[in-house]
């Protein structure tokens, strides 16, 4: 009766396994075309939520819309996962950037410090030097006072 075809089987299988998902799957399409069949004209949206003033900065900064005011009063989540994917990604390449010009920051004032002779072992010398010296002073004047 059910022959070769494996899509066939595959479609029996799942309504004898997991009948509530299939009735649920069957209600979810039955309020699709109702929701179509209402207003042909309008795009069903399946998560549609009103988004918040950081959402709709989101969106403008994405370049989904050119300002606050354009953004609809509901918006599928959909949408906004993309505006704050694109926005995500924009940040990233700012840091990036920002890591980049820091780095060669750091090489320019190290070669500088370098021919100025102001290398890391030299200020550390010279400081543990003047800790050296204050120490010496304080024990000389520690002693005088005792005598």
């Amino acid at each position: 009766m059910l022959g070769h075809s494996p899509g066939l089987w595959q479609r029996v299988a799942w309504l004898v396994l997991c009948p509530a998902r299939a009735a649920g799957s069957k209600a979810k399409n039955a309020q699709d075309v109702a929701l179509q069949t209402a207003d042909p004209g309008k795009e069903a949206f399946r998560n549609e939520r009103r988004p918040t003033n950081f959402d709709k900065k989101v969106l403008v900064w994405s370049g989904r819309f050119k300002k606050e005011e354009d953004v609809p009063r509901h918006i599928s989540s959909d949408v906004l996962n993309t505006a704050r994917n694109i926005v995500r990604i924009k940040v990233c390449y700012i840091m990036i950037a920002l890591s980049v010009l820091g780095c060669v920051t750091m090489v320019i004032t190290g070669k500088e410090a370098a021919k100025k002779d102001q290398t890391l072992l030299r200020v550390n010398a010279e400081k543990k030097a003047r800790w050296r010296a204050e120490v010496k002073k304080g024990q000389e004047a520690a002693v005088g006072k005792s005598q």
